[in-house]
């Protein structure tokens, strides 16, 4: 049986895919990085790839961890940096959304109601009280030009109130 014709363009072009792959594993964080299923020599080498701060140098490691995925099923490492895009688009998400509620908090009295009213069953221990008084000083600091503790402060009691 006779293997399957690939022209060297698209040899070329895997190749280049390879070592853009590498090169997100690279950018990622440590954290992040030990997250994704690696043989230990490819792991090695990424991590080696972070330390070299020559543009050559680098250019040539980006090549080798390319070299290496050759040897491995690319697959999983796709998967997993999707994934990690995936949590940190979703993370963003949720961060607007925050930010788009605590402006709306300063901005309108009625919107205090409304996020009583959309959350009521999912957190009826959200302290009230707390959520009036933080918007009372953040306005006021607003007003004051002074530094956005209360702002803060209010993102927080948000940020809890969303993720319970």
């Amino acid at each position: 049986m006779e293997a399957e014709f690939v022209s060297k363009t698209k040899r070329k072009q895997q190749v280049q895919e390879l070592q853009a792959l590498g090169a997100a594993l690279v950018a990622l964080p440590p954290a992040q990085l030990d997250a994704v299923a690696l043989p230990e020599e490819l792991s090695s080498a990424v991590r080696e790839a972070r330390r070299i701060t020559s543009h050559e140098a680098r250019r040539r490691q980006l090549q080798y961890i390319g070299k290496l995925m050759r040897g491995i099923d690319a697959e999983p490492v796709r998967a997993a940096l999707a994934q990690i895009a995936g949590q940190s688009a979703a993370a963003r998400a949720r961060q607007r959304r925050l930010e788009r509620w605590r402006e709306r908090l300063l901005g309108d009295d009625a919107a205090l109601t409304e996020l009583m009213r959309e959350f009521a069953g999912e957190h009826a221990g959200a302290d009230l009280q707390t959520l009036r008084a933080l918007i009372r000083n953040a306005r006021k600091e607003i007003l004051e030009g002074r530094p956005p503790r209360a702002q803060r402060e209010l993102f927080r009691l948000l940020r809890g109130i969303f993720l319970d």
